[in-house]
């Protein structure tokens, strides 16, 4: 059976829920609030973590409820008492994040800035803001592999020039062809990738980017009143999202090196990705779901920065009102030069 902890208060045994307000540890109950490495100190794990498959079965240590997760799930809430857990058995077997970056967003900032996003949403049917429930709103911790390594690359570009000069009866464009080639080592740092199969890569590729400066070593300190999941993809199934990142980002670096030109095009490459390191982190994201006719919409908010994704229901009748507003528009204009032609 797996083990979990409840992150409690030392003053009063409440259950303890990590603020990204304060950046502190706070009890539901008293108060109290204390630093993560307080409570770090305080419950720091020495067991030794042994393999599950499957679905993990764990006891509640608050009112003792028989509990039942994923094989991915490292922290959740009873669903009987309310108190967060820890499942630290889940960390076995290298699943132990090296870093972390905390959440700074609260859930009242997470639901507003999906209020927020459907602002100024032209084709957004009325009803759907005003009659909208958000069903749930779940504060994870996300696996993600973060790739540091660099790009050796040979590539020939080409490019034009062009230059204008005027006649007393015509203006004349000469343009000239330029074939260049440029070599060079291009170095990337922290290329995110997602690590769970649960989440939609492009909805964590859109929330980007994250400020790693705040990027701390893990401690399962941080956990208590969010979700958590460790990877369940792994970093060589993973490389190569972020080999195709780093090779698009360095051929743009190339051509961004070549001035002096009015166009620069890519027409042959040679590009040969290297990762010289992996780093295993948790990075938090707000994860929201609304339903309407049926239909399932989901959000996500960098649990960070605060940026938020997701896709929008169209109002049809909107969007050809709209459509055949920009055509009648394009119509008079054109009708006039028609009948000057003509």
């Amino acid at each position: 059976m797996a083990t979990a902890t409840n992150y409690q208060c030392p003053s009063c045994g409440g259950p303890l829920h990590f603020s990204g307000k304060t950046q502190k540890l706070e009890c539901d109950y008293c108060g109290s609030s204390y630093t993560v490495e307080e409570i770090d100190k305080k419950y720091k794990q020495t067991e030794s973590l042994e393999g599950m498959s499957g679905l993990v079965e764990y006891n509640c240590p608050s009112c003792g409820a028989q509990l039942f997760c994923d094989a991915t799930t490292a922290a959740a809430s009873c669903p009987y008492c309310g108190n967060n857990q820890v499942i630290h058995s889940q960390f076995k077997g290298g699943k132990m994040p090296q870093k972390i970056i905390p959440f700074r967003i609260e859930k009242e900032a997470a639901i507003q800035g999906l209020k927020n996003h459907y602002k100024g949403k032209k084709l957004l049917p009325k009803v759907f803001s005003a009659q909208n429930h958000i069903e749930e709103v779940k504060g994870v911790y996300v696996p993600f592999w973060l790739f540091d390594g660099h790009a050796d690359a040979d590539v020939d570009l080409k490019a034009t020039k062009t230059s204008i000069h005027y006649t007393s009866k015509e203006k004349i464009a000469t343009t000239s062809h330029y074939n260049l080639k440029r070599s060079g080592t291009v170095k990337f740092e922290k290329i995110s990738v997602d690590a769970s199969k649960k989440m939609d890569d492009a909805l964590m590729d859109s929330i980007e980017p994250f400020d790693y400066e705040n990027l701390y070593d893990f401690t399962a300190a941080f956990l208590p009143g969010f979700f958590a999941e460790v990877y369940d993809v792994s970093t060589d199934e993973c490389f190569e999202r972020a080999r195709l990142r780093a090779e698009n980002t360095a051929l743009q670096e190339i051509a961004n090196s070549v001035g002096g030109y009015d166009s620069v095009s890519v027409i042959n490459k040679h590009i040969k990705i290297v990762n010289d390191r992996v780093t295993y982190a948790f990075l938090p994201v707000w994860v929201l779901s609304t339903k309407w006719r049926d239909k399932n919409y989901i959000f996500a908010m960098n649990g960070q920065t605060g940026k938020m994704v997701g896709n929008l229901p169209v109002d049809k009748g909107r969007f050809w009102g709209y459509f055949f507003g920009i055509m009648l528009g394009v119509a008079a204009v054109v009708a006039p030069l028609v009948y000057f032609f003509f």
